[in-house]
């Protein structure tokens, strides 16, 4: 009973999340959400920053599921673009946290979040392996740092770009999610 509460609270500070921000979201929301009383949310999350580092903890290990599950024989590029493909998903459907960068309470939490750091880890060192053999096989640019590419696919996770194209109506799903990956790996130059 304790798991299945905890799992609702979660799903509910992820859609949360995804929809206001850290900083608009409440604690008072989130319990509202799950149907529980302010107090026994806070028997199984101690603050809104461990409600939001729980939320982390659940798409970092979503993202590892992901990587683990993508075939192994794919380019590096390719999977790549899948990641990226996969995290614009995640965001259409208001399953991707959205958490401001400069809040100090936030990250002291996350940077507390020992599942959280590891799986981060992790996850950033699969996607840095595949940056470096798509720089070695000439698929990306071999001079941009591998950390700048890395920190520019994970921005895609909250690229602002997709909302904005929502907004539009003019695309669909499938095809806004081509077109950033297509902006992502092949820029605004004329080919």
């Amino acid at each position: 009973m304790l798991l299945v509460r905890e799992d609702a609270i979660v799903r509910a500070v992820n859609r949360l999340l995804a929809e206001k921000g850290f900083d608009l979201m409440t604690v008072d929301q989130v319990a509202a959400e799950v149907g529980i009383a302010k107090a026994s949310l806070y028997k199984h999350f101690p603050s809104k920053e461990d409600l939001a580092a729980a939320a982390m903890v659940r798409v970092v290990a979503r993202a590892q599921e992901f990587i683990a599950g993508r075939p192994a024989d794919a380019r590096p590029v390719e999977q790549l673009k899948a990641l990226v493909r996969w995290m614009l998903g995640l965001q259409i459907e208001g399953e991707m946290p959205s958490l401001p960068h400069h809040n100090s309470s936030l990250r002291a939490a996350l940077m507390k979040n020992k599942a959280y750091i590891d799986g981060l880890m992790q996850v950033s060192d699969h996607i840095g392996l595949w940056i470096e053999q798509a720089q070695q096989d000439g698929s990306l640019d071999p001079k941009t740092p591998p950390l700048l590419v890395l920190y520019t696919l994970y921005a895609r996770a909250c690229d602002p770009v997709l909302e904005f194209l929502t907004a539009s109506g003019l695309y669909s799903n499938e095809e806004m999610v081509e077109m950033m990956v297509n902006t992502c790996f092949g820029g605004l130059n004329a080919r």
